[in-house]
């Protein structure tokens, strides 16, 4: 309690789907926000190749909307995991051929990067290669967007013969996306120190390295726990005129949390304090992910007063970690009450999460509580494992 205390200081639906078309006023956004997120949950909720390529077809989805892309992301992945690679082919060849701009290159790219999420890097090159047939340009855009593919796919020796071949083959210039993608290659294999060569042609084309550029680095540098090469990296920065800031410092925290060395990374804080930098949201998320992983939990709820007492506003993660490392504990109040603030801000946790709570409640006496709890969820969003919700709820003490 003291911690409570201190913290309070579908047919139809597939019906209006299919009847989305393209749109552009204000008014019909609202109305494409509310299909996109129809298209998304049913296709959560399906299985069959069919069905899932009917869906996807009759909805129009736009790669440039984040929501759609979600979706397609969705719908490649069950198709992909199901080992339905030819319906992943049918639908993504159909979506380059049925855009409607066919000098565009957004609906390659976005095709090029899902082969790669499906495993299917063989077809990103070849819709890489067949982009004349389709009438659209080749450029760094879908350049980029085959490197994405290389490292969705973890095939790191193609993504370094593909940025060594496809821009002399091609003629195409690569750009800041093209440098950082393969400095994050090199640094996912478990090479980051080929990723001063990455570096050093950016001086040669006279394109400048930016904060994120270098924050690669230094994350890849953490992992291989090579400290002195961070060192070299921050000097390298202050060299190239970029500024070291509560983003570089957010990185390296993070790395140290993940690392479970999070008193490590407090250290780093209080420098980076000291120093008369502001900490953020971000810096705090980390910190508390962290001592939540080592179940320090004393000093994650501490860090996460601090963080709403200094005006910063935590993300869904942060309630879920602590939620999830309340009930651990046994503190089911004081989690109840972090939920609830969750859940006013539209943040659910998971149906495990949350069962596990609702139990805890019960088992401390507090079954009115679990009851209300259940209530509220099923209230709030109706449409969410009502069923089971149901069961839970007869299972209480009556």
């Amino acid at each position: 309690m003291a911690f409570l205390f201190r913290i309070r200081a579908s047919e139809s639906l597939f019906r209006n789907v299919t009847q989305f078309r393209f749109v552009s006023t204000k008014t019909s956004l609202t109305n494409k926000q509310k299909k996109s997120r129809d298209v998304l949950s049913l296709l959560r909720a399906e299985q069959n190749p069919n069905r899932i390529l009917e869906i996807c077809r009759s909805s129009s989805l736009i790669p440039d909307y984040h929501v759609d892309r979600i979706a397609l992301s969705v719908a490649i992945v069950t198709l992909a995991r199901e080992k339905h690679f030819a319906a992943v082919s049918q639908l993504l060849d159909g979506f380059i051929q049925n855009q409607p701009n066919p000098k565009s290159d957004s609906y390659a790219a976005r095709a090029i990067i899902l082969y790669g999420r499906a495993n299917m890097l063989d077809r990103s090159l070849q819709t890489f290669h067949d982009l004349e047939r389709y009438q659209i340009p080749r450029t760094v855009k879908s350049l980029n967007a085959l490197l994405f593919a290389c490292s969705m796919a973890n095939d790191y020796k193609e993504a370094n013969r593909i940025y060594l071949e496809i821009p002399k083959t091609y003629g195409i210039e690569p750009d800041l996306e093209t440098y950082n993608r393969m400095i994050k290659i090199f640094c996912e294999s478990g090479s980051t120190s080929s990723s001063y060569s990455i570096v050093a042609e950016m001086e040669r084309k006279w394109v400048k390295p930016t904060a994120a550029s270098f924050g690669l680095m230094i994350a890849g540098f953490y992992r291989e726990e090579k400290y002195d090469e961070v060192r070299k990296v921050l000097r390298m920065m202050r060299e190239f005129g970029v500024h070291v800031g509560v983003a570089t410092y957010n990185i390296m925290i993070q790395c140290l949390c993940e690392s479970k060395r999070s008193s490590e990374a407090m250290a780093l804080l209080d420098g980076v304090v000291s120093s008369r930098m502001r900490p953020n949201c971000v810096t705090y998320s980390h910190l508390i992910h962290g001592f939540c992983g080592e179940e320090n939990l004393d000093m994650a709820m501490d860090l996460f007063e601090v963080m709403v007492r200094s005006g910063y506003k935590p993300d869904s993660e942060c309630y879920f970690t602590l939620i999830h490392c309340l009930c651990k504990r046994g503190d089911f109040e004081t989690a109840l009450f972090l939920c609830r603030e969750s859940m006013e801000k539209n943040w659910v946790p998971s149906f495990s999460l949350m069962k596990w709570l609702v139990y805890g409640l019960a088992s401390v006496s507090k079954v009115e509580e679990a009851k209300e709890l259940i209530k509220q969820v099923k209230e709030k969003f109706a449409s969410r494992n009502v069923d089971l919700w149901n069961e839970v709820e007869a299972e209480l003490p009556q």
